[in-house]
């Protein structure tokens, strides 16, 4: 005799036991992920990418993810040691450092639809 049972595409856990607490590692890799590998000054894809600190690191600025962007040689080489600002340049977006959740949809061809409420992107 064979028995068939349906399986859930969703299993929903009422407690958690010390779940360690889940985050992005800043990389260069990483960045270039969040930056969806495109100039954060002029917007050119496929190029070659370098990272830039937004404020330069002999004016003060840190190694963050608030403070690190990709940009093209081109643009990296503009800016130089000044601010964007500074040499009449903006951002496409202001950076930021990404939560775990939408950080892992990148790798994630297609979500199925019953997860999203559970993943916080409905």
């Amino acid at each position: 005799m064979r028995l068939s049972l349906p399986v859930p595409s969703i299993v929903r856990l009422l407690l958690y036991k010390k779940v360690p607490a889940k985050r992005v590692v800043l990389s260069k890799k990483n960045i270039m992920i969040r930056d969806n590998y495109q100039c954060q000054y002029c917007g050119k894809k496929k190029v070659s990418l370098t990272i830039d600190h937004v404020i330069p690191r002999v004016r003060g600025g840190s190694v963050n993810w608030e403070n690190l962007v990709c940009a093209c040689v081109r643009c990296n080489n503009k800016k130089g040691n000044r601010t964007p600002s500074e040499e009449g340049m903006q951002l496409l977006r202001e950076p930021h450092k990404p939560d775990y959740i939408s950080f892992l949809s990148f790798f994630v061809d297609s979500i199925n639809g019953d997860w999203k409420p559970y993943l916080f992107l409905n």
